[in-house]
């Protein structure tokens, strides 16, 4: 008896998860075809369902936001992991271009999908985990890890690691932001450079701060 629940209870699971993601994915259909500022109607009408049917699988519309943002990080985390999985600590500068042409290529493919999870139009409430935080901090941390090893291969102080990857993340999504905000006025290969060029003087072997005052000293 027990067995035959778990297994009904398995299959509902499974079911209710493979229509959370048609339901995210009607939602990404809605917003390229209505823009960021989509409503509830048009979602449903995308999805061929009622707003009474998604509101039970994502709770409120706070709910099926973080879920479509979600969605959206984990997009881009796989293009960053890929478009860098040839770091090479002994060449940090060569992980600066391949990550920021990533996310603005994803920007420039889905503008209207990065502006909805930016201007937040669907929230309710307070959201208990930022996703667009989370992303950005879980990028940071990537970029951190790899300049850590580099510095730390030259024998430089390491510590300001976490001050540059997440800085140059931070700094990328700005950059993102007022491009998009611009109509995308400079082609994305130059906002690229304009990124590469300020970051690769202090990537390129450049001695760290503590170390100047060190040989001050």
């Amino acid at each position: 008896m027990s067995t035959r629940a778990d297994g009904r209870d398995t299959r509902w699971a499974q079911h209710r998860a493979v229509r959370r993601r048609e339901l995210v994915e009607a939602a990404l259909r809605a917003i390229r075809r209505h823009g960021p500022s989509v409503g509830m109607d048009d979602i449903s009408a995308e999805a061929g369902t009622s707003k009474t049917v998604i509101y039970r699988h994502f709770g409120d519309r706070t709910g099926l936001y973080s879920a479509v943002a979600e969605s959206v990080d984990q997009r881009i985390l796989d293009s960053l992991r890929t478009a860098t999985a040839d770091w090479n600590t002994q060449d940090p500068t060569a992980l600066v271009g391949p990550m920021v042409d990533a996310y603005l290529s994803l920007v420039e493919k889905d503008p209207e999908i990065y502006r909805f999870v930016v201007t937040r139009p669907l929230l309710d409430g307070p959201v208990e985990h930022d996703p667009v935080a989370g992303l950005t901090d879980q990028i940071g941390a990537q970029v951190a890890q790899v300049l850590e090893a580099h510095l730390t291969l030259q024998g430089r102080d390491a510590a300001c690691a976490q001050t540059w990857g997440h800085g140059l993340v931070g700094f990328v999504r700005a950059a993102a932001d007022h491009w998009m905000d611009s109509e995308r006025s400079r082609p994305r290969q130059d906002v690229v450079a304009d990124v590469t060029s300020l970051f690769a003087p202090a990537l390129s072997g450049m001695p760290s701060t503590h170390q100047t005052t060190h040989d001050q000293d």
